[in-house]
């Protein structure tokens, strides 16, 4: 391979448009469910604190369980079922 900048920089471009092509590919259900997995098993909670981890887990559940009632409570008061 040659020292020219020229080639560097087509190389560098290259692997920027490999990378765009390889992130806009991923299927959006997929990476969604990913996040959402993430996010309700507490992944974000700091490492060795187990309260804090259960915490987050106990809270997010609660939190989806409040959000399935109110918009089952929604569409009954709007008599969708």
């Amino acid at each position: 391979m040659s020292n020219d900048p020229r080639e560097a920089g087509r190389a560098a471009e290259s692997k920027a448009a490999l990378d765009r092509v390889k992130r806009d590919s991923e299927s959006l259900l997929g990476s969604s469910m990913g996040r959402a997995a993430d996010h309700f098993s507490g992944a974000d909670a700091p490492e060795g604190d187990k309260v804090e981890l259960w915490g987050r887990r106990i809270g997010r559940s609660l939190s989806l369980l409040g959000v399935i009632v109110l918009a089952w409570w929604l569409g009954h008061q709007l008599k969708f079922w």
